[in-house]
């Protein structure tokens, strides 16, 4: 659905020489339709205000730019210079779409491994309700069924509004939403009114970006002080959870998750069990008991099957109805997907990218088959190397013969 707007009503506080409509906000000067509004900001390798005249050939009715503009790139006459602008984006680019994420029911879900199967399976779990859902990450973006990949986790923060309004358009009732660690330290998911948040856990990885495993889990914790959030769906299993979720704010109901046995967790898996069918336990919730079966593979699969639990049970949904769902859920691909069996080798295809996503992928399979166990896996180049040797390390340990190859290797060679 196009729209415009008159750029005044989304900066009410600047005296403007003009007042252009505006038919969207664009950082990259490839992307501009005629009409749009320039943001030229800093990026990581160059300054926008470099890509200012590539802009105006598109059709540009205006440029706004951070001051002060750098000295080697003053701002055209023309220029709106707009204070904060980096911290005001994600506010204009709600407000531009009509404040998509207020329309729909919003479930971010952040952690170090488990956000994609969580999200994936949050979005299953309420098309089986007849609830019209989407769902944001890794796999891409769009309504249950008809997911486009797009190449990120977390979009930038203008298209990030512009892609909730293409979804409520699209008649979304519920969003499920992968927020990673640089979605959060970056402001990617700045004005995303979040109804839930759930946490999988915190293990190594983006060191290269965060630099410690402190500053990592801050970035992560910034979801669950929002403004506006509801509940907060923490695994008390992983020890930054046990410490996030005495962190909350009165009024956001907190709901612990557990597979151990930890103290205080409102839903629990009780006697686990992995076999070659998938897994089974007890879903306990409060004071309800169901047992369930479920076709996933991993010990890991039944964290993220409480992770949907909690968010469902956040959102309303009874434990009957809850414990009956998630054992019809089906695998996400790429994500312990099983091929083969029946006379021929069990071929097992998972994301593990981490050493702890791979160490817990490698345990499950000795309880899921039976047999030699070969591992094929790689490290992406340009990323994290302190967690490479870990990664051999785990894999040396826990399979029969490994294979090293290339993972992304990006510009390595």
């Amino acid at each position: 659905m196009s729209r415009t707007m008159p750029l005044s009503q989304l900066l009410p506080d600047l005296a403007l020489a003009s007042d252009p409509q505006i038919g969207g906000l664009v950082l990259d000067s490839r992307q501009v339709r005629p009409g749009d509004a320039f943001v030229a900001i800093a990026g990581f390798g160059a300054h926008g205000l470099g890509f200012v005249e590539q802009a105006r050939a598109a059709g540009a009715s205006a440029i706004l730019f951070d001051p002060p503009a750098p000295a080697q790139l003053p701002a055209p006459a023309d220029a709106i210079a707009v204070p904060g602008l980096r911290q005001r984006m994600g506010a204009m680019a709600d407000q531009f779409h009509g404040h998509p994420s207020h329309a729909m029911t919003m479930v971010g879900v952040t952690g170090t491994n488990g956000k994609t199967s969580t999200v994936q399976l949050l979005a299953q779990a309420w098309h089986l309700l007849g609830r019209r859902s989407g769902s944001i990450g890794t796999l891409g973006v769009g309504l249950y069924g008809d997911v486009v990949p797009t190449g990120f986790t977390t979009p930038l923060v203008l298209q990030m509004h512009e892609v909730l309004a293409q979804l409520r358009d699209a008649g979304a009732q519920a969003v499920a939403m992968e927020v990673s660690s640089h979605a959060l330290d970056q402001g990617r998911v700045d004005a995303v009114h979040y109804d839930v948040a759930v946490f999988t856990n915190l293990t190594r990885d983006h060191l290269d970006y965060h630099g410690d495993m402190a500053s990592y889990g801050a970035a992560k914790a910034r979801l669950f002080h929002r403004e506006g959030l509801k509940a907060a769906v923490i695994n008390l299993d992983d020890a930054f959870g046990r410490e996030l979720i005495t962190t909350l704010a009165a009024g956001i109901q907190a709901i612990g998750l557990s597979s151990t046995g930890q103290p205080g967790a409102a839903i629990r898996a009780e006697t686990l069990v992995l076999d070659g069918q998938g897994i089974g336990f007890d879903l306990v919730i409060g004071e309800e008991r169901h047992p369930l079966r479920s076709p996933l593979l991993g010990r890991f699969n039944a964290d993220n099957l409480l992770a949907v639990a909690g968010a469902l049970h956040a959102l309303g949904q009874p434990a009957s109805t809850i414990a009956d769902v998630l054992g019809r859920l089906q695998p996400i691909r790429g994500r312990m997907n099983r091929l083969g069996g029946q006379g021929e080798p069990t071929v097992v295809i998972d994301y593990a990218h981490t050493p702890d996503a791979l160490e817990q992928a490698l345990r499950s399979l000795h309880g899921h088959l039976d047999g030699r166990l070969l591992c094929v896996f790689g490290c992406g180049g340009e990323r994290d190397t302190g967690k490479r040797p870990q990664m051999a390390a785990i894999a040396q340990a826990h399979a029969d013969v490994v294979f090293v190859t290339d993972d992304n290797p990006r510009g390595e060679d």
